[in-house]
């Protein structure tokens, strides 16, 4: 075999396990990921449950949906929370702006059935 040859297939089959180990190590990776994202479901179930229960108190108060205040302090303290967890802060405002119309939506649709 030349030196070349066995360069060539050395390469190779370093390669090869290169490719193996990263595999593997991708599979835990993304077994982490998966296992993140089930918490974030159930988190997010949660936290749903718990603006109902404001939804209906809200609705047998005869208090609007939104709360314009209380979304600007949640905004600035999400942010501060991002920044801390090296999280962009926009991304965080642009997620809980998602939660928040969701929320009144729920909030509007609870008042407009105790009507």
């Amino acid at each position: 075999m030349t030196d070349a040859v066995a360069t060539a297939s050395t390469n190779g089959a370093t390669g090869d396990a290169t490719r193996a180990a990263a595999l593997e190590e991708l599979a835990g990776i993304r077994k982490s990921i998966d296992n993140i994202d089930a918490a974030l479901i159930h988190i997010l179930a949660e936290r749903f449950r718990h603006t109902q229960h404001v939804g209906k108190l809200k609705a047998d108060a005869g208090l609007p949906a939104s709360d314009p205040a209380r979304e600007e302090r949640q905004v600035a303290r999400l942010r501060q929370l991002a920044h801390d967890a090296d999280l962009d802060p926009e991304f965080a405002e642009k997620f809980l702006g998602f939660v928040i119309a969701e929320v009144i939506n729920h909030h509007e649709r609870i008042a407009a059935e105790a009507e």
